[in-house]
């Protein structure tokens, strides 16, 4: 059983006004990946001319890399969701920089509009959906990088062991790729 808890598992930095901290070249806590995330969001000519809209699936561009850490911009027609799933071994920070998604996890579902950020702890499952009507747009930072998005059912459980290779039934939610052998992207 997993005892889940809003600081640790899944919150709103934002709320805790006391952690937000400025952007450091590298960041090392959660609070300064949050930071990060802040600094890129209000940076709008750094991501604008980057984002597109993908009808068949959703579109995802990783933006950055940095020591133990990746950071991607994702775009979300109506309609679009990531399905249920974990992050594996990795932390993160997620922005919504345009439009409106809903979050959905066991214990709760909420709506982010554009500035909200939601932290997560390795092992939080949650799904993202764009419910609205409008294209949406958001930033994803995981540290470390991505090696990992175990998909789960309805129940929260995992639909197999988590693999950091895909293989063995793993499946891969498209929160974001992961990268191939070689550092390139595979969209899946």
């Amino acid at each position: 059983m997993t005892i889940e808890s809003d600081l640790t598992i899944a919150g709103d930095i934002l709320a805790v006004q006391h952690l937000l901290q400025p952007a450091r070249e590298h960041p090392a806590t959660v609070a300064e990946f949050a930071g990060l995330a802040r600094t890129i969001a209000a940076d709008r000519a750094q991501w604008a001319p980057l984002v597109r809209y993908d009808a068949a699936t959703r579109w995802y561009h990783r933006l950055r890399t940095g020591p133990g850490y990746e950071v991607w911009l994702l775009s979300w027609v109506p309609g679009q969701g990531s399905g249920l799933h974990d992050h594996g071994p990795s932390s993160g920070v997620l922005t919504v920089l345009e439009g409106e998604l809903t979050e959905r996890s066991r214990a709760t579902a909420r709506s982010l509009t554009a500035g909200s950020q939601r932290v997560f702890a390795p092992g939080y499952a949650h799904e993202v959906v764009n419910d609205s009507l409008d294209g949406a747009v958001s930033l994803h930072i995981y540290f470390p990088g991505l090696t990992e998005m175990p998909m789960h059912d309805a129940d929260g459980d995992s639909d197999s062991a988590h693999d950091t290779h895909g293989t063995h039934g793993t499946r891969r939610a498209q929160c974001a790729p992961a990268p191939a052998p070689g550092g390139d992207v595979v969209r899946a």
